[in-house]
């Protein structure tokens, strides 16, 4: 764990009384949302605004 958040994060619930097993498994759904948040945002494609008064 290098990130200094990822320290803060892990000492903070190991004082809370969570395992180091529990730790990693938290983090790992973190960055899992995180990751299909930002597929979900390449993915969707751009809003085209309509052409107004062409006529």
């Amino acid at each position: 764990m290098h990130d200094p958040r990822t320290r803060e994060y892990a000492a903070r619930r190991t004082a809370l009384g969570s395992s180091r097993k529990e730790i990693l498994r938290l983090l790992k759904r973190y960055i899992a949302r995180q990751v299909f948040t930002e597929i979900r945002r390449a993915l969707t494609p751009p809003k085209i605004n309509q052409a107004q008064n062409l006529t």
